[in-house]
Formats: C-alpha cells, structure tokens, sequence
C-alpha cells in the first residue's frame, strides 16, 4: 500500500512538473477600420497590427500605409521584400474593409452621420511541449461590428457562426465557398502556428528576458464619501504571467469581495500591468495587503496599508520603471504577416 502511495504521488509529481514547464503562447493580428476619418490625435481610419504573446511585433495604418517592424529583431530576420508584400497585403485589406463596411451600413440602413467600426481579430494560441516543441491549441477568426460579435469561425466544426441576425447572410454565403473554410482551418492549426515559432526563435532572447514588476498600493476617491477605493498597480513586468493578490486580514479578496481586476494589459514600452481593486469603508481598520509574484523575475513583493493611508514594502524592493501610459481605447488592433489572403476574402454580399 505504501508503494502504491508513493508510486501515486510520484506520478502527480511528475505530472505536475510537465504542467508547469508548459507554456502557451499567442500570435494574433487584428484590423480596426472607421467609416470615415475620426480626425482625433492617434486614431486612424484604418489600423492594422501584429502581436505576439500581446507584444507589438508589426504595424501599418492608413496615413502612412507602410507596415513596419516594431522589434528589432523582425527587422533583421525579415527581408526587405517581407515587408513590400506586407505593405501591399495591408493596403489591399483597407480597401476591402471600406467596401464592407459600406455594405454593411446599407445592410442595417444606417448613415453616414455616426461613425461605424468594423474589426477582425485572427490568430492562434500554442502551448511548448517538453521537447520544446509548439503544439495548437486553438485558433481565432472573429468579426466584431460597432463593438458587437458579428461573425466567427468554429476550427472543430468548420462553419461560421452568425450570433446575430445581420450576420446570417454572410455566414450562410461564407459556409458555401468550401476553400475559404479549409484555407482558414488551415491557417489557424498550420501555418499560423509556423510563424508563431519562427517569431519566437527570431526574438527568444529579448522575449524570454525577465523584467521585475513595480508595485504601487494606493487610494483614490469613491462616489461614496464613507468609502474609498483601494488600488493595486503592479507594472513593468515581462514575461506577463504574474499572480496578484489583495488580501483583508490574509484573507484573499475575490469578485464576490467586490474585487475588480483589468487582467495583464500592454504597456507602451513592451512590458505589462495589472491593476486591481475594491471598494471599502474608510472606518475600515482591517489590514489590507497586496501580494505580487512574478515567476521569471523572481520577484515576490507584499505591500501593506495602514489606517494612515501610508503604504509600508515588507516585501523585496524592485528598480523602479517608468509606467508608460495609457491604451487608447477603442480601436488599435490588427492582422497578419504577408500572404495573398485578399485573394480568398469574399464582401459579405456580393
């Protein structure tokens, strides 16, 4: 019995072991197109944008209409030539999104005095295996309509969902043309996962360089004047798998707590943030605690609030870095490498 206990606890040791030394890693590209020109600081009529794991790795919008690298490393692995069929990609896919949205507007009889927005997102999420290896683990190709779900791709069934009425159309034209449907599957499980590795080989060191995370514990007005909102701000940090905590007395707080968290956010600079926080009675004499731990940089930080409203560190210091500010809203996101995709795209009426 005793053997068969420790063969049991090896074998969840070993399991547990595996599950820790994977990782999962995304590549995604997403366009952002306007009706017409915002005419705001920042924000073009079309934007399209590459990432891995959240960080920028390309860009191209319509005032400059030229994709460009955003790491160094791209721009030394990638030849000159990568970059002109990218720019021609991404000129091409401008064209296509305001022909659609057009369509689109005709379609749910709006005009031309609000400004729409149409958006697709499309990637893929892999996981590393023991050898190193990168397996699938699954795949994204969405549409999103004025900040509405508009059209997806279900990978497993090979069929487009329509969650709204306006969209039915489109899926239904889109499920009968066979290779848009094999060429999106396969692009997602195949070849998208290809570049992701690629990517990653491209820029592993700069990738896989650690970062600490800056931690600020602070208090800031709440439209009750008996209460204030306690605010935890870790930043900085890279690679962005990170734990944070804010704790009553050691006891973690939860949603239920009236916890709100923003989940890890991009900096400007590449690097990550996470922010959370709970609303509470300024009466409070609890002791409230944030935990911060960061695996890569190993780095664990514990701030603590007393009735003062002075933060006390009772945890390891970290080198500042400067919080880069903030994401401009809406719209920023984008698309994919440099393939004739143009070629198969179909309006969403003909």
């Amino acid at each position: 019995r005793s053997l068969f206990a420790f063969i049991y606890c090896a074998v969840i040791l070993l399991l547990w072991i595996y599950k820790d030394t994977q990782e999962k890693h995304t590549l995604t590209y997403i366009y952002t197109a306007f009706s017409k020109p915002v005419n705001l600081p920042g924000l073009h009529e079309f934007t399209a944008m590459g990432l891995l794991d959240n960080s920028m790795i390309d860009y191209y919008d319509s005032e400059n209409q030229i994709k460009v690298p955003k790491q160094d490393w791209m721009e030394e692995h990638l030849e000159q030539e990568y970059w002109e069929k990218g720019t021609q990609s991404r000129k091409s896919k401008q064209q296509w999104f305001k022909v659609n949205i057009d369509i689109l507007m005709k379609r749910m009889r709006q005009n031309d005095t609000n400004t729409h927005i149409l958006q697709w997102m499309h990637g893929c999420e892999g996981e590393t295996q023991s050898d190193g290896t990168m397996q699938f683990v699954r795949g994204m190709d969405m549409y999103n309509y004025d900040g509405n779900d508009f059209l997806s791709f279900d990978d497993d069934r090979q069929v487009w969902v329509a969650p709204i009425h306006a969209a039915e159309e489109t899926k239904r034209k889109w499920d009968e043309v066979q290779v848009l449907k094999e060429y999106t599957k396969g692009y997602l499980e195949k070849e998208c996962m290809e570049w992701m590795s690629k990517f990653r080989d491209f820029g592993k060191e700069q990738l896989l360089k650690a970062s600490p995370p800056t931690v600020h514990l602070f208090t800031r007005k709440a439209k009750s004047e008996t209460n204030t909102i306690l605010t935890c701000l870790a930043t900085g940090f890279l690679p962005k798998d990170i734990t944070l905590f804010i704790k009553r007395n050691g006891r973690v707080l939860t949603k239920e707590d009236g916890l709100v968290t923003t989940g890890v956010l991009p900096n400007n600079d590449n690097t990550f943030q996470r922010r959370d926080h709970v609303e509470i009675l300024k009466s409070d004499v609890s002791i409230y605690t944030c935990e911060v731990n960061h695996r890569a940089s190993k780095m664990r930080i514990e701030e603590k609030w007393n009735n003062e409203n002075m933060p006390i560190v009772i945890g390891a210091a970290v080198t500042i870095v400067i919080v880069v500010a903030a994401i401009s809203g809406i719209l920023i996101y984008l698309k994919k490498k440099t393939r004739q995709l143009g070629k198969i795209f179909f309006p969403f009426i003909h």
